[in-house]
């Protein structure tokens, strides 16, 4: 397994290659949704309520702006009310629900409050992590259960497809054990607030404690409140020494721990878009426009 990390003026450790589209904030009524959420609603509950839809890989942000429309409250209502929400999260969250806004369906009934609601995510969370399927799960790969979240977290954010969901989280884990930094863009989108595929030279120098370029180990925080899959590719990575992966092109990611394979998956990655509008990148590969939206790696 290599233990060295190649310069970052040679290679980046990601590329997805790929346009993430993120459905925006919305409140429906009994409506069916096309993405893979727990509900937590009875039927009588969704026939009679409006429902809050918090789709998997949100950022806590997100959350908030959804909660306000759903009240119909001034936007950074939620925000400011959290100080008085009294959640019950774990200790090394210092108070941030990043990665504890449980993805899923939620009813909007009469009288719900900001704090109700969030109240309602982090208790489910809480309840959905302190299980014990989770808290073994993360101990068979020597982490807390916080630490889990946090890697699931950066899977939902990396992986371009479910099947390669735990096949990134064991990227993840061989490079914490080899002592290597991530490199995950993703964690610097986290930190500059936004969703993009570029990541320049500038960002990699970026002096924030999310720039895992510069850092190693994991991130403070979760990035987003990640879904049951990359929770389940957190608990239950794929076997493999991979290091490095690249997609190539959507389908196509590439994983090796081969350092010399993957430049020369880097080169078909760079020949696949050599159209693509670019910019300089600390790794020398081309830089693909910004999504509309969504997390970039």
């Amino acid at each position: 397994m290599q233990t060295n990390t190649p310069s970052r003026s040679r290679i980046r450790l990601t590329r997805r290659g790929r346009l993430a589209v993120v459905v925006a904030g919305a409140v429906v009524a009994g409506a069916a949704v096309a993405v893979p959420l727990l509900t937590l609603a009875t039927d009588h509950e969704q026939a009679q309520s409006a429902m809050l839809v918090i789709p998997e890989g949100w950022r806590s942000g997100q959350v908030y702006d959804a909660i306000d429309k759903a009240l119909a409250l001034p936007p950074g209502s939620t925000r400011k009310s959290l100080d008085k929400a009294a959640l019950h999260l774990p200790g090394e969250a210092g108070g941030n629900p990043e990665g504890y806004l449980l993805p899923a369906t939620y009813p909007v009934r009469k009288g719900a409050t900001p704090e109700s609601l969030l109240r309602a995510m982090v208790d489910n969370a809480k309840r959905k992590y302190d299980a014990a399927p989770v808290a073994a799960g993360a101990q068979r790969e020597a982490m807390n259960v916080y630490q889990t979240v946090t890697i699931a977290s950066i899977v939902q954010a990396e992986a371009g497809t479910k099947v390669d969901m735990g096949k990134v989280a064991r990227v993840v884990y061989n490079r914490l054990q080899s002592g290597m930094p991530l490199q995950m863009d993703s964690t610097i989108n986290y930190a500059l607030n936004r969703n993009t595929v570029r990541t320049s030279q500038d960002d990699a120098q970026l002096a924030s404690p999310y720039n895992s370029y510069q850092r190693t180990g994991l991130p403070p925080t979760p990035i987003d409140n990640p879904g049951e899959q990359a929770m389940r590719a957190a608990l239950n990575p794929t076997p493999g020494d991979w290091l490095y992966y690249v997609t190539v092109r959507p389908g196509d990611t590439r994983f090796t721990a081969d350092y010399n394979e993957h430049l020369k998956n880097v080169a078909d990655f760079n020949a696949a878009h050599q159209d693509a509008a670019t910019q300089p990148s600390d790794s020398g590969a081309p830089a693909l426009p910004a999504s509309p939206g969504g997390a970039g790696s």
